[in-house]
Formats: C-alpha cells, structure tokens, sequence
C-alpha cells in the first residue's frame, strides 16, 4: 500500500492551482493539482492523499459534494476546505463532517502551511 504522504490541492481557479501546490513543495509538501473533484476522484493518487486542499464552490461538484462523496467511499482524509465566499453555514456543516479548517481566501501563507501541517498531524 502507497505511503499516504501526498496533498492533493482541488480548485478550479488556475492561479491557485499553480500558486499552492508551489508554496506547500517549498514547505517540505508533496502535492498534487486538480482542476476538479471529478478528476480527483478519477485520479490515481486517490489512495496515496493524505491532506486534500479543497475549494468550496466549483462547477460541477463541490468541495462540500466531495467531502460528503469520500466520506460514502470510506475515504479517509483530512480536509482543508479554502474559499472566497465566507459563508458561516457550510464553514459549520464542513466542520460538523470532519474538516480540519476552513480558510477563507486570501489567506496568509502561515495560515495554509499551519493548517496542512496540522492536518497530517505534523503542526
């Protein structure tokens, strides 16, 4: 079995998609970048995730969708939810689920790193 090692990074926005898996490989992070939560779940390194990043609101599935979807697979893994919309609700629903943190963007590069870490119970 893959050691679970690896931060998946889900987000539709592409600047995010190339700015966070850059910052968290320079933390020490190995990572991986999705465009959605479809090609996530499509991926190989499925198994290997340890810490998905996920952004809230995508087209198609959402971040909450995905949480909600792993968790029916018995997927276990931790989740740093990120977005650009506060919204009080679904921080309480995500959180309720299991989720590590819910940041909202622009968050600091403290603030991601602190929460991964975390995450991977390594903070």
């Amino acid at each position: 079995m893959p050691q679970r090692n690896l931060v998946s990074v889900v987000d539709d926005d592409e600047s995010v998609r190339e700015s966070l898996p850059d910052l968290l490989t320079s933390h020490g992070f190995v990572t991986r970048a999705f465009a959605s939560a479809e090609a996530f779940l499509d991926s190989e390194v499925l198994a290997a995730t340890a810490c998905l990043v996920l952004d809230v609101s995508m087209p198609g599935m959402t971040g909450p969708e995905l949480q909600i979807e792993l968790a029916k697979r018995q997927i276990d893994v931790a989740i740093v939810f990120i977005t650009a919309h506060a919204d009080v609700t679904v921080e309480a629903q995500v959180l309720k689920r299991g989720a590590q943190a819910f940041l909202l963007k622009p968050f600091t590069e403290a603030a991601i790193v602190e929460a991964v870490a975390a995450a991977l119970g390594k903070g």
